[in-house]
């Protein structure tokens, strides 16, 4: 039995909401499984057999109902996102070979080259259907979701994660969070990512708490919605914590205590998907009251580390090992470091994907013969043993001068800059350094530049940290997630 089957005894508990509808679990599961057997009728087969099925929607409670319904029917669930531009989509479509698409009706008249059908077709076709052969039996190691990777170092991959990867990794989290029936999140985050699917959706449906749908993040949206109703739990990206910091810098002073008041409400706020500026943590610590508990984990793992819900959280720090998750830190030769060193995080456990689609030599070549998974990202750990990201292995540490240089502390140092609101550094090739470093500011006046800004950091960094070249812009491209996308920096470079 797969775990959402277990979410009927939730009945009329209200399960999911937007700003137009409101649906029970029991209204959700009932939809679940008429889409399934819509999907086994349209295809004409007893069993998805892992087949394929695509979706675009924006973030509501069909998105879930058709997600519930491909995995019901024996499906791997391929969601796409509105974020993302037409031809990105029409690769992940052709890329994953996907059966069928189904529409959100805002997207029914997009043109792809599957074979597609709109939501209000299905939902039309819905309260006709009686499931006549009865729902297949599903493999707990048989695929359920394939999330495409952000593509930094070439075509994105298809990250598949089996049906027993999704419910260790809900289920860890469940207890570790301390899920409950009567927690209520505001979902702000996109649904082709696994900060949105897994954290913020599949876990609070697990426990049976309520999800309320924000389909697009607007920061004087959200402070209006926290104090029009009480929230126990939220979970951003730091770019959004950042915004909403900017949107309370702008309230009167009446307005900024209600703002806070709305806080007190929430028994957890959760950052990850990007390393979170301690400057961030500080700032929204005194707005909120809140901690932030910021945890570690990626598309193929789901999440691996996490600073603790009850006890000490380090600013800066990710936290500890999930239990029954292994991770180590290892060197270039894929020797254990010392603690204090710098290493590629290497996780192992159920939480692990299953591979990535049809590149069979990727997916080999990202374990180690032991079996465990190479993240890619570069951490170290303190005396307590709590992990701090320095940043991935491939972009954030920059090799210059004969040293090892994390891009990420750079980047916190430049934070703490009263006229900067936000950076990147990268590392370029250089003929007499090996690495040249560089440094991207969007800064808040005309005041700085690059002269007067260099002298500020060789008061705060040894001279080989400080960058060679200082570049303000007034904006950073990123990803759906937030997340700066420092190869496009690169490429200003060129």
């Amino acid at each position: 039995m797969l775990w959402i089957e277990k979410t009927a005894q939730f009945g009329a508990k209200t399960a999911l909401r937007d700003e137009t509808q409101k649906w029970t679990y029991q209204e959700l599961f009932s939809k679940a499984q008429k889409v399934a057997i819509f999907l086994l009728e349209k295809l004409q087969v007893p069993h998805l057999q892992g087949a394929r099925i695509a979706y675009l929607f924006p973030s509501c409670p069909e998105y879930v109902a058709v997600q519930w319904g491909i995995w019901l029917a024996g499906g791997m669930a391929v969601p796409l996102s509105p974020l993302h531009p037409k031809t990105e989509m029409e690769y992940f479509i052709q890329d994953s070979e996907a059966s069928l698409l189904i529409l959100h009706d805002n997207f029914s008249d997009l043109n792809f080259s599957v074979p597609s059908i709109s939501w209000d077709i299905v939902e039309g076709s819905l309260e006709n259907l009686q499931n006549s052969v009865g729902f297949p039996e599903i493999a707990l190691h048989s695929p359920a979701l394939m999330i495409y990777t952000s593509g930094t170092t070439g075509k994105p991959k298809g990250v598949m994660l089996s049906h027993k990867n999704l419910t260790f990794q809900i289920e860890t989290l469940v207890k570790a969070w301390e899920w409950q029936k009567t927690d209520k999140i505001l979902h702000v985050l996109p649904l082709h990512h696994i900060h949105g699917i897994v954290n913020a959706l599949l876990c609070a449906l697990y426990a049976g708490a309520e999800v309320v749908f924000l389909p697009k993040f607007e920061p004087q949206k959200v402070w209006d919605i926290w104090q029009r109703e009480p929230f126990s739990v939220f979970m951003a990206v730091p770019t959004i914590y950042n915004r909403l910091i900017a949107e309370w810098q702008k309230a009167t002073e009446n307005e900024k205590r209600a703002m806070q008041a709305a806080c007190q409400n929430m028994r957890l706020m959760i950052s990850g998907s990007a390393a979170l500026p301690v400057s961030i943590l500080e700032k929204w610590q005194k707005i909120s009251g809140h901690f932030l508990l910021e945890r570690y984990g990626m598309s193929e793992i789901g999440m691996a580390i996490s600073n603790p819900l009850h006890g000490t959280r380090k600013a800066g720090f990710v936290g500890l090992p999930l239990p029954n998750i292994e991770v180590r830190l290892v060197d270039e030769n894929n020797q254990p470091v010392l603690q204090g060193e710098a290493g590629e995080i290497q996780v192992k456990g159920e939480n692990v994907f299953m591979g990535y689609w049809k590149r069979e030599q990727a997916t080999a070549e990202s374990f180690t013969d032991d079996g465990f998974f190479k993240t890619g990202d570069i951490a170290m750990q303190d005396t307590d043993g709590y992990y701090k990201i320095l940043g991935r292995k491939s972009t954030d540490i920059i090799k210059t001068a004969g040293y090892k240089v994390s891009a990420i502390e750079i980047e916190e140092t430049l934070r703490l800059h009263s006229e900067i609101s936000d950076c990147a550094v990268v590392g370029i090739a250089d003929e007499d350094k090996g690495e040249k470093i560089i440094a991207f500011v969007i800064a808040q006046s005309s005041n700085l530049n690059e002269n007067n800004l260099k002298d500020w950091l060789k008061t705060q960094l040894a001279y080989y940290k400080v960058p060679a070249q200082i570049i303000f812009l007034q904006d950073f491209p990123r990803n759906a997630m937030g997340k700066v996308i420092k190869t496009e920096l690169k490429n200003l470079l060129k």
